[in-house]
């Protein structure tokens, strides 16, 4: 998830968020701009392991909100930099766990509704990273085992434990949030202070938010 910032958007400056909510219109995004592109991440990194935790109810809501739960996209550039990330890690046998991505306008508003903090829920009238293919939930895992690092939290734990300021743990966990955080920004990412696992691309293209359902992401994305 995305923190967009503490000040609450006027109606007239909300009025202004522009969600992309068709095909069509989202075909002709990629016509200007090619950086656009929504890009399967498994179609680019093969070795990625899934645990998209809101196509399931294992999540902080309770409710499964995707339909679908065997794919998930970002921005071409972010998912290029995440192969990079992939690549690096694999050097020490280890690799990467995609909690959530691309996340549909219209979960951002349930999620919304259910928690109404912006440390840890993007305010809809800004959008989020994630709605607009330009965040990751992702954590190190063992390639060899498939077995998760100590990250001293789970996913989704909303306390100061999750922060990455927060240093009371023991010094694997330390080193091994330090080793997500360093490896992720050397390809370009940002870290969210408030939560170890999510990173996000610069808005630098002023990407729209999308609220496209992963079955019409599916029909268009590459190695689809």
């Amino acid at each position: 998830m995305l923190v967009t910032g503490s000040s609450i958007l006027t109606p007239a400056a909300a009025q202004q968020l522009h969600i992309v909510n068709t095909n069509q219109e989202y075909q002709q995004s990629l016509k200007r701009d090619s950086s656009f592109e929504m890009v399967e991440l498994k179609s680019v990194i093969p070795t990625l392991v899934y645990d998209l935790r809101y196509a399931t109810t294992n999540n902080f809501t309770g409710k499964q909100l995707y339909k679908r739960g065997k794919e998930t996209y970002m921005r071409a550039p972010a998912a290029a930099a995440l192969q990079r990330v992939q690549a690096m890690l694999a050097q020490q046998g280890l690799g990467l766990k995609i909690w959530d991505a691309y996340r549909p306008y219209a979960v951002t508003e349930t999620m919304w509704n259910m928690i109404k903090d912006e440390r840890y829920v993007a305010n809809p009238a800004k959008g989020s990273g994630h709605n607009r293919g330009l965040a990751v939930d992702v954590t190190i895992i063992n390639l060899a085992t498939g077995k998760e690092l100590n990250m001293g939290t789970g996913y989704d734990n909303f306390t100061d434990t999750a922060h990455h300021t927060f240093t009371q743990l023991p010094p694997d966990v330390q080193q091994n949030r330090t080793l997500l955080k360093n490896t992720m920004e050397r390809a370009g990412f940002t870290a969210l202070q408030t939560e170890w696992w999510h990173y996000y691309w610069p808005n630098n293209k002023n990407y729209d938010v999308l609220n496209l359902s992963f079955q019409q992401l599916a029909k268009t994305s590459k190695g689809k």
